[in-house]
């Protein structure tokens, strides 16, 4: 809890706003929800619409902010905008004229990360949840996507939060007050708490997130044969992903929407297949 605190602290010092904990509606953010309530300080919650998620996700986090309201307390939800238009994943694809991918998570940028901007915000990412993690997050941190202005703070002492808050980087301070936490103790706390938490995780899902997303792998297929919706929202998206690239005169090996569902599902490279980098129009939006 003092994590928080000492955020919450920072957050009015540095924005003159109360702490805003975001909420993805998985097991980390529930756990992050309730420390900070316990801990006394005034905050608000947002949620990022990323209009990816399953239904139950949508249904656990509309409950939980009726009862956090109901005490109070603010809570908002977050709609994603690119190039200052409304998108949802499916119209961000055909846009961005390449599918997600591991490597290429553009999504993630502009469905999640462009929310709490000026604000000082908390997140469940914790280590063991990939090694990048592990080397790239800490306790405090700048939200920046040049790694040389990157500031992360692991201990609290007068000297190294002085730092912090001086950085003169506009935008958003982050803190992950259960970054160096294990899987068994975010159970643990949810067991002892009683925490309600997405009943997907009941429903055998082990992460809770963007139905499709690249990372889950092969339990995509999982995701799929239960949300066929969602299978064929991607397969349309892809589509029409597919002829603004083939309206611009571009060739691919991909001839359907079919090819790209298939490729994109198994995570295979076809020979000669066409790469963002050979795109004019997406090297010149996305600059190293």
């Amino acid at each position: 809890m003092e994590r928080v605190r000492a955020a919450s602290e920072m957050s009015f010092r540095l924005y003159g706003q109360p702490l805003l904990v975001t909420d993805s509606g998985g097991k980390d953010s529930a756990v992050c929800r309730e420390i900070v309530r316990r801990s006394g300080i005034p905050f608000e919650i947002q949620h990022n619409l990323t209009t990816a998620d399953a239904p139950q996700t949508i249904y656990y986090v509309r409950k939980i902010f009726k009862e956090l309201e109901a005490q109070g307390i603010s809570c908002s939800i977050s709609y994603p905008y690119y190039k200052s238009q409304r998108v949802t994943m499916w119209s961000l694809i055909p846009m961005k004229k390449f599918p997600p991918t591991r490597l290429q998570r553009y999504c993630c940028q502009v469905l999640k990360e462009e929310s709490g901007q000026n604000r000082f915000i908390t997140t469940g990412v914790r280590w063991a949840e990939s090694v990048k993690r592990k080397n790239n997050r800490g306790v405090y941190e700048n939200f920046t996507r040049d790694p040389k202005k990157k500031i992360i703070l692991n201990n609290d002492n007068d000297e190294e939060r002085r730092l912090f808050e001086s950085c003169t980087i506009k935008g958003k301070r982050i803190c992950n007050p259960i970054v160096d936490w294990r899987d068994s103790d975010v159970w643990n706390y949810i067991e002892s708490e009683r925490l309600e938490v997405n009943p997907l995780y009941f429903e055998g899902f082990f992460r809770v997130g963007c139905l499709g997303c690249p990372m889950a792998g092969r339990h995509r297929w999982t995701e799929f044969r239960l949300f066929p919706a969602y299978k064929q929202a991607y397969i349309r998206a892809f589509g029409r992903m597919l002829e603004r690239i083939h309206g611009e005169g571009i060739e691919t090996k991909w001839k359907t929407d079919m090819d790209v569902f298939n490729w994109w599902m198994e995570n295979e490279t076809i020979d000669g297949q066409v790469g963002l980098i050979d795109l004019p129009d997406w090297r010149s939006e996305n600059p190293p």
